[in-house]
């Protein structure tokens, strides 16, 4: 490697100079930079706010020193913030004209930023269009960012209502076996989405919203016969409906309302020789007006980074057979 090269060695300063900032930036005994370091196959060296990059992803990794700097004003940088600044760089930079409002979805406690390209054209089509589906690998932020938009759309009173649902099978369990009444049976499906609207509104808020029926958490069996209007409806892990389950959920849907469906078509836990409704409703719905597709892929993953490892190992696996 050629070290001297322009390309694959870069020296910078990052300015102001401040020892508590440059400390939150470099984590304890230098773990971020270390981080850094291993997931770019760079070497970084510092003096003071002085910093020396070498590697043929130099620049990626400046790049992601100075981000990282400017977030480090606001206090510590954690390893998680490391690991989704180098995602968002990996999926591409945010186009420079695009509004900040644009990216962000703003709920009682704070805003919930859209990270990579797929994300960024997520939350668009979910925004503008009527029905969205966000199919893809777990990790990549498909429920989490679909809630945020519904909570974003309750607050703003563009809907009176949430109605989150999800098909009660997993992983070729059934509910009999399960403990308590029908409503202790599934609730444990619908703990990620439980999980969600906590940490955007407060236990006791959505508490209360649940009691008034604001927020309705329901089993997709629950939803035969109704019409929903005037509310924003999430069906999670559709990759576990039925061709018919799935069509008898999209038309629920009533004026005034907005759809989203999540799921991953490679983690189907349906019954062998079933056919998958998500599988099925993204042949059937291709070019339909007023319906969007956002597909995710590893590169999209903001868990854990060997969790975007798992999950290309398997893509690999599955495009070899």
């Amino acid at each position: 490697m050629a070290a001297n090269s322009p390309s694959t060695a870069r020296e910078f300063n990052l300015d102001p100079a401040d020892n508590l900032r440059l400390a939150n930036l470099c984590g304890p005994l230098d773990e971020n930079l270390r981080q850094l370091e291993s997931r770019l196959d760079v070497e970084i060296r510092r003096r003071g706010g002085n910093f020396r990059v070498r590697g043929l992803r130099a620049a990626q990794a400046e790049d992601a020193l100075r981000q990282l700097f400017e977030a480090a004003d606001e206090g510590e940088v954690t390893p998680e913030r490391v690991h989704l600044t180098l995602q968002e760089s990996a999926a591409g930079a945010a186009p420079a004209d695009a509004a900040k409002d644009e990216l962000t979805v703003r709920v009682a406690r704070g805003g919930i930023r859209a990270r990579g390209k797929h994300q960024r054209e997520y939350l668009a089509q979910i925004r503008g269009t009527d029905l969205t589906f966000g199919v893809g690998p777990a990790g990549t932020g498909k429920t989490y960012l679909a809630v945020a938009c519904a909570v974003e759309a309750l607050q703003t009173d563009r809907v009176r209502r949430i109605v989150l649902v999800r098909p009660a099978v997993e992983a070729g369990e059934r509910l009999g076996f399960l403990p308590g009444d029908l409503t202790q049976k599934v609730d444990p499906y619908l703990r990620p989405m439980y999980d969600a609207l906590y940490e955007m509104m407060g236990f006791d808020r959505v508490a209360r919203f649940i009691e008034r029926n604001v927020i309705e958490v329901a089993p997709l069996a629950f939803m035969r016969g109704r019409s929903l209007n005037d509310s924003f409806i999430i069906l999670d892990e559709a990759q576990n409906t039925t061709p018919e389950q799935m069509k008898m959920f999209l038309t629920r849907i009533g004026f005034g309302s907005r759809a989203v469906v999540t799921g991953d078509v490679t983690q189907t836990d349906l019954p062998a020789g079933r056919q998958s409704g998500l599988a099925h409703v993204l042949t059937i719905l291709r070019g339909v007006e007023g319906v969007a597709f956002t597909y995710f892929d590893s590169q999209d993953v903001v868990r854990h980074p060997l969790v975007q490892r798992i999950v290309k190992a398997y893509e690999m696996r599955g495009e070899s057979k």
